[in-house]
C-alpha cells in the first residue's frame, strides 16, 4: 500500500508543480511586460462598457471575469474606451486595479432601486442588474457596446459602433439577449427609462433582460445589421447577427461553430451560474471553459491564486507523508467493555467511516480557489482527495482500492469528457453515459466491499480493542 501511495502521489505532484511554475512565471513576465509597455491614455468617441455591483456569492469571480474581458479587448487593439459602471460598494482596491493595471475607466453610480423585487418569480441575484441602464447616461460617447462579463471575444468587433440607436442579437427566437447590445447614449432616453421604472413598467423577470426587452418591443421586426463599408454610422434599430452573441450551448451539439449570418465574433455563456467558464470545475464538463482560461492565461495570469494552490499542495503532500510514516489507526485506541455502550460505539464507527470518505471528496473541492485553471484545479482536487482518503484507509483499516474506486472513476470520466476527437456533442454525451453505465457496477461493488470491511472489523473488534 505504501509503495502504491507514493507512486500515485508522485504522478499527481509532477503535473501540478509544472503547471504552478509555468503559470506563475507567465503571470510575472506578463505583468513586467505590461509595465514596460504602458503608454499615455487615449480617449475615443466610442466605448465598450460593462457593470460591476456587489451583493452576490460570486462577486470576486465576476470581478476576475470583468478583468479578463477588459484585457482581452485591449489585446485585440479595440479603438474604444473600456468603461466599468461600478456601484458604490465595489471595493476601492478593485477600482484602482481596473484603472491602473487594466486601463479601464471606472464610472461610479448609485444603485438603481428595483421595483420588481417583490415579484413571485424574482431572482435576488438580478436585483442590481438594472444598473445596466446607466449605459444610456454615458453621453460623452457616440456609441456604447454594453457587455456582460461572460462574453468571450474571438476577434475585434469595432464595426458594432457603426450600428444605430439600439441593436441586439436574438439567441432566443423571440427575445433578444442583453448580454451584448449597442446603444447611442441619450439623457432623454435614460430619464425616460427611470420614469418607466418609477411607474412600474411591466417586467416579466424583474431584471435588465425583461425591462430592456419591453422597452424595445419591435426589434424582431427590424432589419439585420450590416456594417457599411465606408465606416459611417447607421440610424435606427437593428438586429445583430447571431455571430455577435454565439450561445455556448450551440457549440456543445456539434463541438464546432457553425453560426450563419455574420462573423463569429463573440461567445456568450448564459447558462447555469455555477457553470460559468471561469470556474475550474466547468471544464471538461463544458468544453469551452478551457477557451476562456486560455484567454485568461494570455491576459491576466493566475498570480493571485497561486499562493493558495502552493500552500494546499504542500499540506496534502505533508498529510500523505505523515500518514505513511505514523500509520495512525483506530485500533491503537482501546476501551473498557460495556454492553450498554458497545452498540453505540459500533454505530458511531460506521458513521465516522462513511462520513470520512464523503469528506475526503468534498473538502478539497470547497477549498480550491474557484477561478484557478481547470488543469490546476483538478490536479489539486485529486491530490487532496487522495490525501484525505489515505487517512481514512489507514485510520479505519479500510481496503485501499475500493475506497479509491470513486477517485479512479472521477479521473476516468474526466478523460472521457476531455477526449478531443468526438465528431459531435451527441457522440460525446453517449460516451459519457456508456462510461457511467459500465462503471456503476464497479462503484456499487466497491461500496459493498467498504461496508463489509467496516462490519467485519466491528465484529472482530479490530476497532478499539477492549482491555477489560
Amino acid at each position: 500500500m505504501a509503495k502504491g501511495s507514493i507512486g500515485i502521489s508522485k504522478i499527481l505532484l509532477l503535473p501540478l508543480l509544472l503547471l504552478v511554475l509555468e503559470t506563475t512565471a507567465f503571470s510575472e513576465n506578463h505583468q513586467l511586460k505590461q509595465q514596460q509597455q504602458r503608454r499615455p491614455r487615449q480617449y475615443y468617441r466610442n466605448a465598450y462598457a460593462t457593470m460591476m455591483y456587489m451583493g452576490t456569492p460570486r462577486d470576486y469571480e465576476f470581478y476576475v471575469a470583468t478583468r479578463v474581458m477588459i484585457r482581452s479587448l485591449s489585446r485585440l487593439h479595440v479603438a474604444a474606451d473600456l468603461v466599468v459602471i461600478a456601484s458604490p460598494d465595489v471595493p476601492l482596491r478593485w477600482v484602482q486595479t481596473l484603472e491602473q493595471e487594466d486601463g479601464a475607466k471606472v464610472v461610479r453610480v448609485e444603485n438603481l432601486n428595483n421595483p420588481y423585487s417583490n415579484q413571485n418569480n424574482f431572482d435576488k441575484r438580478f436585483k442590481l442588474t438594472l444598473n445596466k441602464l446607466y449605459a444610456w447616461s454615458l453621453v460623452d460617447y457616440d456609441r456604447v457596446v454594453m457587455l456582460d462579463a461572460d462574453n468571450l471575444f474571438l476577434r475585434n468587433a469595432d464595426e458594432l459602433f457603426q450600428c444605430g440607436q439600439f441593436c441586439a442579437a436574438f439567441i432566443n427566437p423571440c427575445i433578444f439577449h442583453t448580454g451584448l447590445f449597442v446603444l447611442q447614449p441619450s439623457m432623454e432616453v435614460f430619464k425616460d427609462m427611470l420614469h418607466e421604472l418609477k411607474i412600474g413598467r411591466e417586467n416579466p423577470d424583474g431584471a435588465d433582460q425583461g425591462f430592456i426587452g419591453g422597452y424595445f418591443p419591435d426589434l424582431l421586426d427590424q432589419p439585420l445589421f450590416r456594417a457599411p463599408p465606408n465606416g459611417s454610422k447607421l440610424n435606427g434599430t437593428y438586429r445583430l447577427p447571431l455571430g455577435y452573441q454565439m450561445d455556448a450551448s450551440y457549440y456543445y451539439l456539434r463541438l464546432h461553430w457553425s453560426v450563419p449570418c455574420g462573423p463569429n465574433s463573440v461567445i456568450t455563456f448564459p447558462g447555469a451560474p455555477w457553470l460559468k467558464p471561469w470556474y475550474w470545475w466547468s471544464w471538461p464538463v463544458l468544453p469551452l471553459g478551457i477557451s476562456w482560461h486560455a484567454q485568461r492565461q494570455q491576459t491576466l495570469g493566475y498570480g493571485p491564486e497561486m499562493p493558495v494552490v502552493l500552500i494546499q499542495s504542500l499540506i496534502y503532500l505533508g498529510i500523505i507523508a505523515m500518514t505513511r510514516l505514523a500509520r495512525p489507526n483506530i485500533s491503537k485506541l482501546c476501551y473498557r467493555r460495556s454492553d450498554k455502550s458497545i452498540t453505540l460505539i459500533h454505530t458511531l464507527l460506521k458513521m465516522i467511516a462513511a462520513w470520512s470518505i464523503v469528506a475526503a471528496y468534498v473538502v478539497p473541492f470547497v477549498l480550491i480557489p474557484h477561478t484557478i485553471h481547470p488543469l490546476l484545479g483538478w490536479s489539486l482536487y485529486f491530490l487532496g482527495t487522495f490525501a484525505l482518503c489515505f487517512i481514512a484507509i489507514n485510520a479505519l483499516l479500510l481496503p485501499m482500492l475500493p475506497v479509491l474506486s470513486l477517485w479512479l472513476g472521477f479521473l476516468g470520466v474526466l478523460f472521457v469528457m476531455a477526449f478531443p476527437w468526438y465528431p459531435n456533442g451527441v457522440i460525446r454525451a453517449l460516451s459519457v453515459f456508456a462510461y457511467a453505465f459500465c462503471a456503476a457496477p464497479f462503484a456499487w461493488l466497491s461500496l459493498v466491499k467498504v461496508m463489509s470491511s467496516i462490519q467485519a472489523a466491528v465484529e472482530r473488534e479490530a476497532y478499539f480493542p477492549k482491555i477489560g
